[in-house]
């Protein structure tokens, strides 16, 4: 399926429609270059789900929790791991988050580990299509 948006608003606006359709265990994995609107899409997601917190990327600490109800919302972002990738990602017990049902966990920079993302999780690739143009594809 694929989506084009015109704006960060109709990027945060499919996200939060998107929100709807999810529940505890699902796994998104995104994929895309920098400023293709993933954080933006994320941030839509989670307000969809009921987070009430801001919303930011975890670029700098990896991962950040935020929960909504009775569930856990994680959002990881693993850009600035560039060695040893996959034992980094075991290291921090996301292995063990993304298999609990009441998380949902979305994984920013996801081809990284692409050998550890379950076989059920959600691709989203994102890709700028210049100004605030997106384009933005979910495949399974």
């Amino acid at each position: 399926m694929e989506f084009i948006t015109k704006s960060s608003s109709e990027t945060k606006k499919l996200g939060k429609t998107f929100a709807a359709n999810l529940a505890g265990g699902d796994i998104l994995a995104l994929t895309g270059n920098l400023g293709s609107g993933k954080t933006t899409f994320i941030q839509g997601l989670a307000e969809g789900l009921g987070v009430s917190t801001r919303v930011i990327s975890p670029t700098f600490i990896l991962l950040r929790k935020y929960i909504y109800g009775d569930r856990n919302f994680y959002h990881v972002d693993l850009y600035r791991l560039e060695e040893k990738v996959e034992n980094e990602v075991v290291n921090l017990g996301l292995t063990d988050i993304w298999e609990r049902s009441n998380n949902i966990v979305v994984v920013e920079w996801a081809e990284k580990v692409k050998r550890l993302i379950p076989k059920s999780a959600l691709w989203i690739t994102f890709e700028s299509l210049g100004g605030d143009k997106r384009k933005i594809i979910l495949k399974k």
